[in-house]
């Protein structure tokens, strides 16, 4: 990995790209494309830290078309470079759980009994994200909560294409029920989250698991902004932030289509929701509707826009996008039912927002006890930024205390 690392940022330098030039491209993109609403608390923070992201893609994007490696692999190697230290009040182990690589966070005071578990699954749109980048997340989790909190680290797309990811995260889950003795845990008290395409793996890993009557069931779930949907890109939420940082709509619909292997060409057509059969519009549009939001939620410019005529050809290259296993929120009321008690996360400025109160609502009316928590200045991907340096936001602060609240008063 060392090695990579340099070829890499060599690379850049030898290729043309210094880093004034990328500097000056991502700060044109970001003032040019980014709409930042007045309502946001932290503007100009919140643009420097995309202007880094800006350049980290413009630089993976460039070696990609030279051919040296994938863009993925550029984000990779610069997020590498975020390299929190372990806390240490917590021991930590770096394992594998049937197969699956995860790293095991204890805290080193002794307990009176079996501690609760959190499996904990990372975000990066499934392309992105480690364990070692969600250190902090983790620890503070264990920490502040006195749990044992696992933290999974799948394989990724483009290498690993799904369902391999959530199918990942369930192993592995399923290991510490299994094994939870070994590793002080009490398997009656097993908790799973993750936060993005963690999230959404999350809710997947609970959908599938309701079902295993050979299993303790799961004692809750921690849903960060998850994506639950891939039916309706034009509810409020995505049109009001379709161009904040760190999410574009259009963003999240490119590299959605290259997490799952297929031609970004057609994000065009998702986005105007042409990939949607017109049987599945009758079934699924009673969940996905906007109106289905409450009011507060449907201002900001927002129009009501009608999904395009169907499109059979798109529909048979995404067909899997639109099954449960993608979109859990298309999943049957005899598996919702079931689901355990649920901590909801949602952000004002997401473009996924109201994917997460679509999901909350259906949790709701199916008689699941759900917590909810709305970040009014937060913004996609935010998690990460609550330790106290230069992109620190208090939103993300008070988004880790209330997933660690919720874990300790369960």
């Amino acid at each position: 990995m060392e090695l990579l690392q340099s070829l890499l940022l060599g690379l850049i330098g030898v290729i043309g790209i210094p880093s004034l030039s990328l500097l000056s491209w991502a700060i044109y993109y970001d003032f040019s494309r980014s709409e930042i609403p007045p309502g946001f608390d932290s503007p100009l923070k919140l643009r420097g830290l995309h202007c880094l992201a800006i350049m980290a893609f413009t630089a993976g994007k460039c070696l990609e078309l030279l051919g040296v490696c994938r863009q993925v692999a550029v984000i990779h190697v610069l997020m590498n470079f975020w390299n929190p230290r372990a806390d240490p009040s917590l021991s930590s182990k770096d394992l594998l759980f049937d197969g699956v690589p995860v790293r095991v966070y204890q805290p080193k005071t002794p307990s009176a009994g079996p501690r609760k578990g959190f499996v904990f699954f990372h975000g990066g749109a499934g392309m992105t994200g480690s364990i070692a980048f969600y250190e902090d997340v983790c620890s503070k989790i264990a920490k502040e909560s006195d749990s044992v909190v696992v933290s999974v680290g799948y394989r990724l797309s483009p290498e690993h294409l799904p369902p391999t990811q959530y199918k990942d995260c369930l192993a592995a889950t399923i290991h510490l029920i299994q094994n939870a003795a070994s590793h002080g845990v009490d398997p009656s008290k097993i908790i799973v989250g993750g936060d993005s395409a963690g999230g959404n793996y999350a809710t997947v890993v609970a959908q599938k698991l309701v079902e295993r009557s050979d299993l303790p069931k799961l004692w809750a779930q921690v849903l960060i902004y998850p994506y639950t949907q891939t039916m309706d890109y034009n509810l409020p939420s995505y049109q009001q932030n379709s161009s904040m940082p760190l999410l574009f709509r259009e963003s999240f619909v490119y590299f959605g289509l290259k997490y799952f292997g297929k031609d970004p060409s057609l994000a065009g057509q998702v986005l105007k929701g042409s990939h949607v059969p017109d049987s599945m519009r009758l079934k699924y549009g009673k969940w996905v509707s906007p109106d289905n939001l409450p009011e507060r939620f449907k201002g900001r410019g927002y129009k009501q826009v009608p999904l395009a005529p169907y499109e059979p050809e798109v529909y048979r290259q995404l067909s899997e996008t639109l099954e449960a296993d993608s979109s859990c929120l298309f999943a049957e009321d005899s598996v919702i039912q079931k689901l355990p008690e649920t901590l909801i996360v949602s952000c004002e400025y997401d473009v996924v927002r109201d994917d997460v109160l679509l999901y909350k609502k259906r949790l709701g009316d199916n008689g699941v006890k759900v917590s909810w928590f709305h970040v009014e200045n937060g913004f996609h991907g935010m998690i990460n930024f609550f330790k106290g340096f230069i992109f620190a936001f208090p939103a993300a602060v008070e988004l880790m205390d209330s997933i660690v609240d919720f874990v300790k008063n369960l």
